[in-house]
């Protein structure tokens, strides 16, 4: 697999971790969350990593081709969706910290 395909696969199990992560910590009447905290922090974790990764290839790939938008637009958005991702992922750890 070549490196440049890496921020689709990021997107993709970020979304996929982001769903997880906001379904598992949902809380319940009795006051417990559907996942436990530390699993929430790891998957949280994972992602943020996964993300990033993925956003710092996509970032390098459009400098070499000098941020040709109309070249590749599916490209410069997955990478964009990346780094939205990865400040999600941000925010939703420091979020779930403190519980």
């Amino acid at each position: 697999m070549k490196t440049v395909n890496f921020p689709y696969i990021a997107l993709a199990l970020g979304l996929f971790l982001m769903m997880v992560v906001l379904k598992g910590s949902e809380v319940t009447s009795e006051g417990v969350t559907a996942l436990p905290l530390l699993t929430l922090l790891i998957a949280n974790e994972c992602a943020f990593i996964l993300t990033a990764i993925g956003a710092f290839i996509g970032i390098r790939q459009l400098k070499s081709i000098n941020y040709k938008l109309t070249q590749n637009p599916l490209y410069t958005m997955t990478t964009i969706l990346c780094i939205l991702l990865t400040i999600q992922f941000t925010l939703l750890g420091i979020n779930l910290w403190p519980m």
